[in-house]
C-alpha cells in the first residue's frame, strides 16, 4: 500500500511517499521538499531512494499547482518511483491542532474540514496552510483517500486536572481555552518504540519522552497514553526553544504591551519569534551556533544552555513526581539526536534516583565543557535506538529517533485498508 505523506506549511509541501506492507514491514522510497510556493524562485529538492537527487527552479503559483509539481516528481521518467498517480493508495495530512474534536486520526470528509478551520484561531500560523494542501491535493487527486493526523490527538487523554486552565470556566465552554499540547505524533511513536525496544508492558509502563528541537517538549506516557505534556493551548508553553520563550508569569504580557506599546499581534510574535535561544543569547536561534558562542565565553549565549537542560530537568522531575516513578526515560528530535552532552547533563541531576549514564562529563563549564561536547558528538552519537545509560542503572535511558512521516503513514494505512 503506497502512501503519501503531506506536511504542508504556509509557502512549502514536505512529502514522503511509503510503500506499507504492514507497521513494520515498509520501505521508504521517496522525500522531498517543495519551499518559496508563489514566488519567482520556487525549488523542489526531490529525494528517490537508490536515484540521484532531482532539484528543480521555477515558479509555482499556489499549492494546487504545487502538489502537482510533487506529483510530477514522483512520476519522472528519470527520477520517479512510481509509473502513474494511480499507485497511490493514500494520502496522509500531518495538521498541528485539532483542538478536542479528534482523539485520532480521522478520514477527511467535509465535517473534518469545518473543524480544521475552526481549529486556525488556535494555530494561525499552521491549520491554514494544512487546509490549502487538503484542498490542493483533493483537487490533484480526487479519488483517493485523505486522512488527518492531528498533533494533538495524542495528548486528549490527559485528565481534566491536566489539561484544564484555572481561568473562568466559561472561556472553556465558550471558546475552548485548554492545554492541548504539541508534537503528539512524534511523542506517540517514540513512545510506542521505546515500549517494544525496552521490552515494556504497555499496560503498565511509565515512560518521558524528551522531543528537543528548535521547538521542544516533554510528555509523560503512562500505559501507553499521555499523562501530561509540557506544550498548552499553543505550542508556546513549555521550555525555552529557538524562538519561543516557553513558561513565563502571564502578567508580563500586558505590562510589556503597555511599556513597549504592542499590539497583540505584536506581542504574540514577540514571544514566539523572537524569544528563546534567539532572545536570551541575542545572536541566534540555533543551538549549534549558541554552543560556539558560548564556547568563545559568551555569558548569554551559556545562559541558553543552562536554562535548557534546567527546563528540562524540572519537567521530568515533574513528571517522575505525576507518575509515581518512570522506567524509561526517551530523548528524541534534533537538538538531543545530534547533542549527546545534553542528556548526560540533564539525567546527572537524578543520579541520587540511581540513575547512572553510559558515560560522564567531566566538565561542567567554560572552554573545556564545550570541547568535550564536541568530542561527545563524535565518540557517542547515536544513530540508531539504542540506550545510552549504564547497564546497572535504576532508571533506563535510550535515544530513539523519531519519525512523525512513518507514523502518519502507519495512521493512515490503519484507517484506509
Amino acid at each position: 500500500m503506497k502512501i503519501l505523506v503531506i506536511n504542508c506549511g504556509s509557502s512549502s509541501i514536505k512529502y514522503q511517499l511509503l510503500d506499507m506492507r504492514s507497521e513494520s514491514d515498509y520501505s521508504l522510497l521517496a522525500k522531498g521538499n517543495l519551499e518559496k510556493i508563489s514566488l519567482p524562485d520556487s525549488k523542489i529538492t526531490h529525494k528517490p531512494v537508490g536515484k540521484e537527487p532531482m532539484v528543480k527552479v521555477s515558479p509555482v503559483a499556489d499549492h494546487t499547482e504545487g502538489m502537482k509539481v510533487v506529483l510530477a516528481a514522483l512520476t519522472d521518467p528519470v527520477s520517479g518511483v512510481i509509473s502513474s498517480f494511480e499507485e497511490i493508495d493514500a494520502v496522509g495530512h500531518r495538521i498541528v491542532q485539532g483542538a478536542d474534536f479528534f482523539s485520532g486520526p480521522a478520514l477527511i470528509d467535509e465535517d473534518v474540514m469545518e473543524k480544521i478551520t475552526i481549529c486556525c484561531d488556535y494555530a494561525p500560523l499552521h491549520n491554514p496552510a494544512h487546509i490549502l494542501g487538503i484542498r490542493a491535493m483533493q483537487e490533484v487527486l480526487p479519488q483517493v483517500p485523505q486522512v488527518a493526523v492531528f498533533d494533538t490527538a495524542f495528548h486528549q487523554t490527559m485528565a481534566p486536572e491536566v489539561y484544564m486552565y484555572a481561568l473562568p470556566y466559561e472561556y472553556y465552554e465558550k471558546y475552548r481555552v485548554r492545554r492541548y499540547g504539541a508534537h503528539g505524533t512524534s511523542h506517540k511513536y517514540v513512545s510506542q518504540r521505546a515500549i517494544r525496544f525496552a521490552g515494556l508492558d504497555p499496560e503498565n509502563s511509565r515512560i518521558i519522552t524528551c522531543h528537543i528541537g528548535n521547538g521542544s517538549s516533554v510528555t509523560a506516557v503512562r500505559n501507553g497514553k499521555c499523562f501530561d505534556t509540557s506544550m498548552g493551548f499553543t505550542p508556546l508553553e513549555g521550555m525555552i526553544m529557538g524562538t519561543r520563550c516557553g513558561n513565563i508569569d502571564a502578567s508580563l504580557v500586558p505590562y510589556l504591551m503597555k511599556k513597549e506599546n504592542l499590539t497583540p499581534d505584536e506581542a504574540t510574535a514577540m514571544m514566539n519569534k523572537k524569544s528563546g535561544f534567539l532572545g536570551l543569547s541575542g545572536k541566534t536561534s540555533d543551538m549549534r551556533d549558541v554552543l560556539g558562542f558560548a564556547a568563545e565565553g559568551d555569558a548569554r549565549s551559556q545562559l541558553v544552555v543552562d536554562k535548557l537542560i534546567l527546563d528540562i530537568t524540572k519537567l521530568i522531575g515533574q513528571y517522575i513526581a505525576e507518575m509515581g516513578g518512570v522506567d524509561l526515560i526517551v530523548f528524541t528530535a534534533g537538538i538531543a539526536e545530534n547533542n549527546p552532552w545534553l542528556p548526560v547533563n540533564i539525567c546527572s541531576h537524578f543520579g541520587y534516583m540511581g540513575l547512572k549514564m553510559a558515560w560522564e562529563m567531566e566538565n561542567k563549564s567554560g572552554v573545556d565543557f564545550y570541547k568535550e561536547c564536541q568530542a561527545s558528538v563524535k565518540a557517542h552519537a547515536v544513530s540508531d535506538e539504542a540506550y545510552i545509560s549504564a547497564p546497572d542503572s535504576a532508571i533506563k535511558v535510550a535515544m530513539i529517533p523519531t519519525n512523525e512521516e512513518l507514523m502518519i503513514a502507519i495512521d493512515t494505512m490503519n484507517l484506509t485498508k
